[in-house]
Order: structure tokens, then C-alpha cells, then sequence
């Protein structure tokens, strides 16, 4: 969830910019701390949320729509995190260490369902 910083006057074009981060947000469904479950550690994460962005951004993907920055409490401590969408997830996974059996084994299914459907 976003942090607003309370402010006298909103501009209408700052309170569009809210609405449209709260409708991108609803469909971020994924963590990017969800990966710790899997076996990724917080740098390998983070540095595969950077290299998932940095192919978003190459491919002209809206990022605002696939990544954004949140705080998470996790084990009683508070975390940078980044919600993601089913792409982003994507994304960051397939970037992720391939020395990694979980990131491996995704990175097969992908390419065995994209040559099922491409063939």
C-alpha cells in the first residue's frame, strides 16, 4: 500500500495519478518477497527485479503497471519490497540466478509452452 503524505491542497491531476497506482495495484497480486519461499535470497531477488525492469523497459512495457515499490513486515522487521503483476513475477523469476533449480525448471515450462503454441 501506498503511503499519502497529507497535504492541504490536492492538484487534480496528483489525485488521478493515486487513482490509476490504486487500479494498477489491484492487479499486482504477487511479492516480490514471495520469492524468499522459493529459495531466492534478497539479492538475487532485488537484482532480478532490476534486470525484469530493465527488460520491461527495453521492451516498452509500462512499468507503473507490472512493478511497484512497497514496504513489507516480514519476521517483525519492515522491508523494501516490489509488488508485482503475473508479469512482473515473470519477469523477475525468469532473471533470476539460473544456478537456482526453481528458476531453471521455470525458465523450461515457459519455453515448452511457447513452442507448443508456436508450432
Amino acid at each position: 500500500m501506498e503511503l499519502l503524505i497529507y497535504a492541504r491542497k490536492y492538484d487534480q491531476a496528483d489525485a488521478i495519478l493515486n487513482f490509476m497506482d490504486f487500479y494498477r495495484i489491484l492487479n499486482m497480486k504477487h511479492l516480490a518477497s514471495d520469492l524468499l519461499d522459493k529459495g531466492l535470497s534478497p539479492k538475487q531477488i532485488s537484482e532480478a527485479v532490476v534486470a525484469a525492469i530493465k527488460i520491461a523497459n527495453a521492451s516498452r512495457i509500462e512499468t507503473n503497471a507490472h512493478f511497484m515499490p512497497v514496504f513489507s513486515g516480514i519476521n517483525h522487521s519492515v522491508i523494501e519490497d516490489c509488488k508485482l503483476s503475473h508479469l512482473g513475477y515473470g519477469l523477475v523469476l525468469m532473471n533470476a540466478d539460473p544456478n537456482l533449480s526453481v528458476v531453471g525448471e521455470f525458465q523450461v515450462e515457459v519455453l515448452q509452452q511457447y513452442l507448443e503454441n508456436s508450432f
